[in-house]
């Protein structure tokens, strides 16, 4: 007799950031197709407001908040709203994310408080504001969006702080996974390699910086929309509840290189 794996999210709700377009557009929409309501948060109103509406097409329920993850205060009202008007809080997507392409000698301190604020210090307010939701409960996944350059550097791509930011959520993810795991928490990270999202259009479209990125490809393509909801699926579903702590690298192999 055996417990088959149950890849469901039905009378789930999960808040996914930044999920206006893009990664954050297409994982809320595979966790709405695998049964979630999703609140979608973002910092446009039009493109998030016309995620919640495809997720409402799918049958779901969908709220939108105007959320900048940097900040504590929005974040905490943000997990409210996913209790009191969807019901709950059983995932996370710590989508959103900034980067600023600039050579390390030219930085501002600014820029960099900027893009630390975003990619680290909202995942890390996000993580420990959904946890005290969840801790009560027993239960609950958090998936925090990493990145290939957390692991590869990329010749001529000036990318110094969002790499050493996406590799401290390599690192964070694996904190809070061994912190969270007494209470039934598991904390997994994705990173992402090349997708075909409206941020690097005009890069793809550019034939020789396609040719590159397809070169150092060993699938030889860019991801798509299915590729990463079939992953962000499985992580938040039941059937991943031994796995935790880990970064599934979804790079089409860019990071065995």
């Amino acid at each position: 007799m055996y417990n088959f794996p149950v890849f469901s999210l039905k009378g789930k709700v999960a808040v996914v950031t930044g999920a206006g377009q893009g990664l954050g557009k297409w994982m809320a929409l595979g966790l709405a197709n695998a049964g979630a309501d999703i609140l979608v948060a973002d910092l446009v109103a039009d493109s998030a407001e016309a995620t919640c509406k495809e997720i409402r097409e799918l049958g779901r329920k969908s709220i939108f908040k105007a959320v900048n993850v940097a900040d504590t205060e929005a974040v905490r009202d943000m997990m409210a709203a996913a209790e009191s008007s969807l019901g709950g809080l059983d995932i996370l997507v710590n989508n959103a994310g900034i980067n600023v392409h600039k050579k390390a000698i030219d930085f501002t301190p600014e820029e960099f408080a900027r893009v630390v604020d975003v990619n680290e210090k909202g995942v890390y307010f996000c993580s420990q504001t959904a946890a005290r939701y969840m801790i009560p409960k027993g239960r609950g996944k958090i998936i925090n969006i990493a990145s290939s350059t957390a692991f590869l550097v990329r010749s001529g791509i000036p990318n110094s702080v969002y790499a050493m930011t996406k590799a401290g959520i390599v690192m964070l993810t694996k904190a809070f996974a061994e912190e969270w795991a007494q209470f039934h928490i598991n904390v997994n990270a994705i990173a992402p390699g090349y997708f075909a999202t409206p941020l690097v259009t005009d890069r793809l479209k550019d034939k020789e910086t396609y040719n590159t990125i397809i070169e150092s490809t060993p699938l030889g393509r860019v991801g798509g929309p299915e590729d990463i909801m079939g992953t962000v699926v499985f992580l938040a579903s039941g059937a991943s509840d031994f796995i935790t702590g880990q970064t599934v690298c979804l790079d089409g192999g860019r990071t065995v290189l």
